[in-house]
């Protein structure tokens, strides 16, 4: 079973980036697509940016289109969030998430297999 690790997060201010990274500690990611979402205290996760398995298509959350850039390296079994021109609504918990259907989108019901979560806070 793939087990999923998020990292990179932190405090960052307005207009600045980060990169977050999602590294599989056991198992493949090599025919699923991938998924990040994020949840702010006392809000539903939601999604944020989806891959497919050979990394020729990509998906975003109309908010992020044109800041937010999600990759992936199969070999090294990693998936990637490029944040960049932060703002302070991005401010969440942020979770990479795998999905074992053919197709994903962005449902949670999509995904079956999440890490932890890595806090992301953008200062105004």
């Amino acid at each position: 079973q793939v087990q999923l690790v998020e990292s990179g997060g932190g405090l960052v201010q307005a207009g600045g980036s980060l990169r977050l990274s999602c590294a599989a500690s056991r198992g493949t990611i090599s025919n699923y697509y991938m998924g990040w979402f994020r949840q702010a205290p006392g809000k539903e996760r939601e999604f944020v940016a989806a891959i497919n398995w050979s990394g020729t298509w990509a998906g975003y959350e109309d908010s992020v289109k044109g800041r937010f850039t999600i990759s992936r390296d199969n070999a090294k079994k990693m998936v990637y969030l490029q944040m960049n021109r932060l703002k302070p609504e991005d401010t969440a918990v942020y979770y990479c998430a795998l999905s074992s259907r053919a197709i994903a989108g962005s449902n949670r019901a999509d995904y079956d297999y999440w890490g932890q979560g890595t806090q992301v806070t953008v200062s105004s």
